[in-house]
């Protein structure tokens, strides 16, 4: 494997300040270095904010055309807010610009972070996802698509994108390769869950190889990567202001062809994915097949991300009235059936069965004994979330941080969801938070219900890994929701809470038991991803401005589909 590139902060500050900006904000950025930047709730009308129904091509907006660097011109749609880095953040300031002392251990976070760059043919491109020597390497030693996010906002939000742009191009490049599984071809849109460096020393030359599935455990192809890929560009083009790497024809493809894997009509009468378990971050066997929470709201974010990303030409004419109509339908039905609150769950303890037609109120048969004993006492006056999974005669109760926090992210949520999750985090502090953040998901399944859903996983035990462990790469998720939702305090008590152990502990990747109180029994340690959700919640909650690389504005126009009902109410 390469050797990991050594980024000269300094060089690359003379660089950002040489290279054009789209944008010219100098007196706005001015008095953002001479004072304190507050949490604006209140923002300008953006991109992200105006509704589906106005991004039709048969009523197109007033546009403006912006010319990057190399003359090109590429038509955006008042790309209001954008982000440019314009100075570093936390690790060589004796001070921070916000107020903040820096932590002591994010100066070795950034090393660490740094160690896990790879390099293709003199070029960063990516971090791998571990450098644990003690521990077999596996597959720890490649570069995933969905491990590199947070430690591409990272570089991002320290005015590093170069590594960034050279990942989005090698993965869609990737992306083009044929896939096969067992003399199967795979669709066209699937990305790779992973990809890894080699290199020849007798012929001095180095080949990339991509995983699509092939090599994963329980080969099962990865939906989620194509969605953080979607996501990660947006975040690019936010924060840099370059509108010409999504507009070359290659990103333009890419995604598109990641869209009509999912867009594509067929036997299903929901507007949700059906999905394998084992197709996300949930990686194994976990009773997460159907239409689980993390893929539905990735899928929305995704969807919104690339009609910001799409040209609006002839070429992406059907594409994107394909995407404005799934956005509506996907809104209703998450919004209608996943969503929880003391409310919903009274109504279906009450459920009648067996009900036919239009209209039933029960429309997935769901049996009110199924209920878990755990839900009633878990769910709070005040407080609700998205539950796992909806399914005929099945709902999956648990709660999934990810899909949860990007559902807040991406607007999927209304003003008054993401609220009530946040109260619902509050509420259930000790379960959710414990002694380190943040659960994958609560609660773990024990016993009979361990051994038939995971098949006996030994990875998989109560309270371990994907059943209930606890990744502290969540905490840049729960950052970014808890600004978006005004509550920075909750995101401050988290990260004070990660930064008592994770240097101490060695960036594991995930820990175990009901309060996180122990590292994970088979965790690898200098987690990549630990290290980067770490520095990446730190930088948001210093400058908020950040969290307009990952969030989405709520739609004026699409309607809320639920009436208010108490747990939502102040």
């Amino acid at each position: 494997m390469p050797s990991p590139v050594d980024v000269s902060q300094n060089g690359n500050a003379r660089q950002a300040e040489a290279a054009p900006s789209l944008f010219e904000i100098e007196e706005d950025l001015a008095r953002l270095l001479e004072r304190p930047r507050q949490v604006n709730i209140e923002r300008k009308r953006s991109f992200d904010e105006r509704s589906f129904s106005e991004m039709s091509m048969t009523h197109s907006p007033p546009r403006q055309v912006y010319k990057n660097s190399e003359n090109s011109s590429r038509v955006f749609d008042n790309m209001v807010g954008v982000y440019s880095p314009g100075r570093w953040s936390g690790i060589h300031t004796p001070r921070s610009t916000f107020g903040y002392e820096p932590h002591p251990i994010i100066g070795e976070a950034w090393e660490a972070l740094r160690r896990s760059i790879v390099n293709f043919r003199d070029q960063p491109v990516g971090t791998i996802a571990a450098i644990d020597n003690s521990a077999e390497e596996l597959n720890y030693d490649q570069v995933f698509v969905r491990d590199f996010v947070p430690s591409a906002l990272a570089f991002l939000m320290n005015g590093e994108p170069d590594i960034v742009k050279n990942f989005l191009l090698k993965t869609v490049r990737l992306q083009s390769r044929e896939k096969k599984i067992d003399q199967f071809k795979l669709g066209d849109g699937v990305m790779p869950a992973s990809f890894k460096v080699s290199h020849d020393p007798v012929r001095n030359y180095e080949t990339i190889t991509a995983d699509f599935g092939e090599s994963a455990i329980g080969r099962v192809a990865p939906v989620d990567s194509g969605f953080w890929w979607i996501i990660l560009l947006r975040a690019y083009t936010k924060s840099t202001g370059d509108t010409s790497l999504a507009e070359m024809p290659e990103c333009q493809r890419g995604i598109r062809l990641i869209l009509e894997l999912c867009l594509s009509e067929g036997f299903d009468t929901f507007p949700t994915l059906l999905c394998a378990d084992g197709c996300s971050m949930i990686d194994r066997r976990m009773g997460v097949y159907g239409y689980p929470i993390e893929i539905q709201a990735l899928f929305f974010m995704a969807l919104r991300c690339a009609l910001f990303l799409l040209k609006h030409d002839e070429e992406n004419r059907e594409c994107c009235d394909a995407i404005i109509k799934r956005l509506h339908a996907l809104s209703f039905h998450m919004r209608s059936y996943y969503w929880l609150d003391i409310k919903q769950l009274n109504d279906i303890y009450r459920y009648k069965t067996e009900e036919y037609s239009h209209t039933a109120v029960n429309k997935f048969n769901v049996m009110p004994d199924s209920l878990p004993e755990w839900v009633f006492d878990f769910m709070p006056t005040r407080g609700g979330y998205f539950i796992g999974n909806v399914s005929p005669a099945h709902m999956d109760f648990r709660w999934f941080c990810l899909g949860n926090c990007i559902s807040i992210l991406s607007s999927l949520a209304t003003p008054e969801q993401a609220s009530a999750i946040m109260d619902l985090v509050e509420s259930r502090w000790q379960e959710l938070v414990g002694e380190m953040p943040l659960k994958i998901c609560y609660p773990a399944m024990e016993g009979h219900e361990w051994r038939i859903v995971t098949g006996c996983d030994p990875k998989n035990t109560s309270w371990s890994y994907h059943n209930g462990g606890t990744w502290p790469v969540l905490l840049w998720l729960l950052t970014a929701a808890a600004i978006k939702t005004g509550r920075p305090q909750i995101a401050r008590r988290a990260i004070e809470l990660a930064e008592s152990r994770l240097l101490k502990d060695s960036w594991p990747e995930y820990y175990d038991g009901k309060l996180g109180r122990f590292i994970g029994k088979q965790a690898r340690k200098f987690q990549t991803w630990s290290i980067a959700g770490y520095l990446v919640a730190r930088m948001m909650l210093e400058d908020p401005s950040h969290l307009g690389m990952i969030s989405l504005e709520e739609d004026k126009q699409m309607k809320p589909t639920m009436k208010r009902s108490a747990s939502w109410t102040c």
